[in-house]
């Protein structure tokens, strides 16, 4: 029971520290936010995308794994909550990239980042999509939602991993694309340099990597499954909700 919730805090700490870290990244070193179609407006891309496909996501999938007393339906209702929330704002960050791109003349979709990007968010929407309509809806069959629970929680741990992917290639990219010799309003040394902003988007990823350990070995350990969800976990939520 300790070294559950010891990972579980672990994992709530680093979290935070994802957040903030890509907050300031984008606040300090790349300007601030905007709107405009500048490249402000692509500063919202990978705060939103950090903060939804990896620190809201990896903390909705290891709800099942944390020793709440809470009832079935709120932990699910929360899970399906911060589903939603990351679907939203990821959404919203693929939208600030392309309309970012779409205003400077830049082709999308051209390097593995964007492809396994975009084909990360296609996959988690699919899945959160699908999941509402199996484990949500009262009317939908027993068989199918018996037949989709371990697909769903498969490509859950699938499409988190994509997303850790996506996050590192994506700091990366954006490091050297940007710390090249003054290049898109920057006056910094280059990336090779490794100045400040170098070391500090590195210390990023490392946190993203970190967090998604921590998550990842939640996941893999399933003593520490809540026995309370065992016997219901085919049950639909809104059934429970009655």
């Amino acid at each position: 029971m300790r070294s559950i919730v010891s990972f579980y805090l672990l994992s709530v700490w680093l979290s935070f520290l994802c957040v903030i870290f890509v907050w300031l990244w984008s606040g300090t070193w790349r300007g601030g936010f905007a709107w405009d179609g500048s490249f402000l407006q692509f500063n919202w891309h990978p705060v939103l995308m950090v903060t939804s496909l990896v620190v809201l996501y990896g903390n909705a999938i290891v709800l099942y794994r944390v020793p709440l007393t809470w009832s079935r339906w709120r932990c699910k209702l929360s899970h399906a909550g911060l589903l939603s929330v990351a679907v939203v704002l990821s959404v919203l960050g693929v939208c600030a990239a392309f309309d970012f791109h779409r205003g400077n003349n830049i082709p999308h979709l051209y390097s593995l980042h964007s492809w396994i990007g975009i084909s990360t968010v296609v996959l988690f929407t699919l899945q959160w999509f699908g999941g509402l309509c199996a484990f949500l809806l009262p009317w939908t069959p027993l068989a199918f939602r018996v037949f989709l629970k371990p697909l769903h929680v498969w490509m859950g741990t699938a499409i988190f991993i994509l997303s850790l992917i996506a996050s590192l290639s994506g700091i990366n990219e954006k490091l050297l694309l940007t710390l090249r010799n003054g290049r898109n309003g920057s006056n910094t040394e280059p990336y090779t340099a490794l100045p400040a902003e170098a070391l500090f988007a590195n210390s990023l990823g490392i946190l993203v990597v970190i967090f998604g350990l921590v998550v990842l070995r939640i996941l893999s350990n399933h003593k520490w499954k809540n026995p309370q969800f065992e016997n219901e976990s085919d049950r639909p939520l809104l059934t429970d909700a009655r």
